[in-house]
């Protein structure tokens, strides 16, 4: 009796598994076209693999390790990917999460869009040219300026210093 009472428990059990829960295969996802497209191989062949990982699979590199964290030299950081103009090294501080962090982007160069990767919602960046993943932003940044602090993967950046006259 006692096995039979287990069975038909696991049975039960089983049996619950709801439709709600099921991905619809059918539905796609809306793709965003971006000004700049390439292959994935593309892609590969012209990224480092840190910089393919964080632009092309929305990676996070690890905090402190980008060579740009420190970096107080006057200039402009750009997509790694496509060269696209992000951030002025004037609005770059020093946050203490150990990624590059902005206070305000270049206006029109970055996109937006809600990622859910985490368990909740959270505002992830992208290259408004090449869709490229440069990290997230936060309203936790300088009150005195912005508010915001656009936390960005340093391996998505390129450092363009400013010319000196």
């Amino acid at each position: 009796m006692g096995k039979k009472l287990l069975w038909i428990a696991f049975f039960v059990i089983v049996g619950c598994k709801g439709i709600s829960q099921e991905e619809k295969n059918d539905i796609k996802k809306e793709e965003k076209v971006f000004p700049v497209t390439k292959t994935d191989a593309e892609w590969r062949a012209e990224l480092t693999d840190m910089e393919y990982y964080v632009l092309r699979k929305a990676a996070t590199e690890n905090a402190f390790t980008s060579e740009l964290l420190n970096n107080k030299e006057k200039g402009t950081y750009v997509c790694a990917g496509c060269g696209t103009p992000l951030f002025e090294s004037k609005h770059k501080f020093d946050s203490g999460t150990g990624w590059p962090s902005f206070d305000r982007e270049i206006e029109g160069n970055v996109a937006y869009d809600v990622d859910y990767k985490i368990g909740y919602a959270r505002t992830e960046e992208h290259c408004a040219t090449c869709g490229g993943h440069l990290g997230h932003v936060f309203n936790d940044g300088p009150r005195e300026t912005t508010g915001k602090r656009h936390c960005i993967n340093g391996a998505a950046l390129d450092f363009v210093p400013a010319s000196v006259n």
